[in-house]
């Protein structure tokens, strides 16, 4: 008994992460775990039971969270994309675009994932889209099972990290700060973690190229009329694009604007000049742009345009993030709706599966507002933060020790079990440190990205398995035997996307100023500086009324 009330903070945490290890429902095993150490902390005097009287006001809180609405916004509008049929024209067009160049379908899986991380934020609409679509191509022309998995199951990983990912606005919501600006923070990592695999790629095609061979001469479908396809038109557009960009956006953006808002009016300015011009293509028949030039417009412009409404609404600040959401959700159905893509089984299944993750998300949330009532009652707060703050090295100590362990639990816990019990704790820690919440945030969100990833636990793993040939099988184009992709290949064609998304945690722990770029559009008014200067007036009477009898401060 003594032991137990001098470790109760330690013997309460490690309880916890057994039972989850055993399996039993997050959600449950929090609310069980508070409830359970909190009727012990009572009896042995840590605290009294009007304690839990703060627990129906905080469930209240939880619930009144108008920021949590973005979560359901953004799943819908991501699993309405998904069964609108744009990630196979995605994937189709740019992989046509690449195709010729050595590693240019796997070039082309990073780009598309990218572009569905951007729309959807759901990793298994990305994976499974991408596996069930992309990986039949890839192994119909020889690319190593290896690389072919991991590349698939890296590129739907990205949108844990591309905004408007959901991870980023549970880990805003539990870090105590703006969704908005934990966007801006995350951008600049996210597009240098897309431009890491892609390099990654290039040069195992240069050392491997049988790894990763380019699209033959009869697998390529967008041949103009001389026998050429396309590049240099395609070429002249996007310098007309971004010629376009640099001209007109200064005429809209004062000269100091953040480098978000330049990248997002910049984008919006240049996708607009190649739209009429791809329009004024089609229906002039100018003959100005070749097939590859005209597609690759009208099938990257419309989701483009989507990522502008969320995001460029919320990057300029016209929207809240649960406004860019709700637009973004309209956005998806009028994008179903001209595909011809919209039926009422689609949104059916669509409510159906945003309402169990809301729910599932919410669920965790009451639990884990149990638990860290408890766990606070117990001075857990109190322990984690001795055990963290005395590390050597100070905030570089704690933050290598921090990625170190929030990597080594992502083998066992998915990323919501992280958000919802290792966040809250250390958070403050960081916080009273001196840390930058939005830094911290982003570097837990690149750490979590690898939950994903991780053998044999990684979602994304698991979601390739589900839609990966189990069994050889004949290609209905070829005719030829395609031998089967075993779990093992898929597992060893995670790790060095893992080893890459370890190598951005490095960097953006190095280099801080990759994530606090998004401060460039704040006040630059210190307010440790700010004086408050009171002037005292001895004439014109009293304010009272009567004889001035005494200073009157204004």
């Amino acid at each position: 008994m003594e032991f137990l009330i001098a470790n109760m903070a330690p013997v309460m945490f490690a309880s916890l992460i057994l039972f989850l290890l055993m399996g039993f429902p997050v959600a449950f095993t929090l609310a069980g775990h508070g409830l359970l150490f909190g009727l012990l902390g009572v009896e042995l005097g840590f605290f009294q039971p009007a304690l839990f009287q703060a627990l129906p006001q905080r469930i209240f809180g939880i619930i009144a969270n108008d920021t949590l609405l973005a979560i359901p916004f953004f799943t819908f509008m991501g699993l309405i994309l998904e069964r609108s049929g744009m990630a196979e024209d995605l994937l189709e067009t740019i992989g046509q675009l690449f195709g010729p160049l050595r590693g240019g379908l796997a070039i082309a899986v990073v780009v598309v994932g990218a572009l569905l991380g951007a729309t959807t934020g759901v990793v298994s609409a990305s994976v499974i889209s991408m596996g069930l679509i992309s990986l039949p191509i890839m192994l119909r022309y020889g690319y190593d099972r290896r690389l072919a998995s991991g590349v698939i199951a890296a590129s739907g990983t990205l949108s844990q990290i591309i905004p408007p990912s959901i991870v980023l606005i549970v880990l805003a919501d539990q870090l105590g700060r703006s969704i908005g600006d934990m966007y801006r923070g995350a951008m600049v990592p996210a597009m240098m973690t897309v431009g890491f695999y892609i390099v990654y790629i290039l040069l195992l095609a240069l050392f491997r190229p049988r790894n990763a061979p380019a699209i033959p001469e009869e697998g390529r479908t967008f041949i103009e009329p001389n026998g050429s396809h396309g590049i240099p038109s395609l070429l002249v557009l996007l310098a007309v694009a971004v010629g376009a960009s640099v001209l007109l956006s200064p005429m809209v953006l004062s000269a100091d604007a953040p480098i978000d808002e330049t990248v997002v009016v910049g984008t919006l300015i240049g996708g607009v000049v190649a739209f009429a011009l791809a329009v004024l293509n089609k229906v002039f028949g100018f003959g100005l742009l070749s097939q590859i030039a005209e597609r690759v417009t009208f099938v990257m412009i419309p989701p483009l345009a989507l990522i502008f409404l969320v995001l460029g609404t919320i990057f300029l600040g016209i929207a809240t993030p649960t406004e860019g959401g709700a637009m973004g959700a309209v956005g998806a159905i009028v994008m179903a709706l001209v595909r011809k893509r919209l039926s009422w089984s689609l949104l059916k299944q669509a409510m159906d599966t945003t309402t169990k993750l809301a729910s599932f998300v919410i669920f965790i949330l009451v639990g884990s507002t149990v638990f860290g009532l408890t766990f606070r009652g117990v001075d857990g707060d109190l322990w984690v933060e001795h055990l963290l703050v005395g590390l050597p090295g100070g905030e570089t100590g704690f933050l290598i020790i921090v990625s170190i362990f929030v990597f080594v639990m992502a083998f066992f816990l998915d990323f919501f079990e992280l958000a919802f019990i290792i966040v809250p704790l250390l958070g403050p820690v960081a916080d009273k440190m001196g840390i930058d919440l939005i830094w911290f945030g982003v570097l837990l969100a690149l750490n979590m990205q690898t939950s994903f990833m991780h053998p044999p636990f990684g979602f994304a793993l698991f979601y390739l398995r589900s839609v990966a040939p189990k069994e050889d099988y004949k290609d209905k184009l070829t005719g030829q035997t395609i031998a089967k992709v075993t779990t093992g290949q898929i597992y060893w064609g995670s790790i060095p996307f893992i080893c890459i998304q370890l190598l951005m945690v490095a960097l953006v722990m190095i280099f801080p100023m990759t994530v606090m770029h998004y401060k460039d559009g704040a006040s630059k008014v210190d307010p440790d500086t700010v004086k408050i200067e009171v002037q005292a007036d001895y004439g014109g009477g009293s304010v009272f009324g009567g004889d001035s009898s005494g200073p009157i401060f204004k």
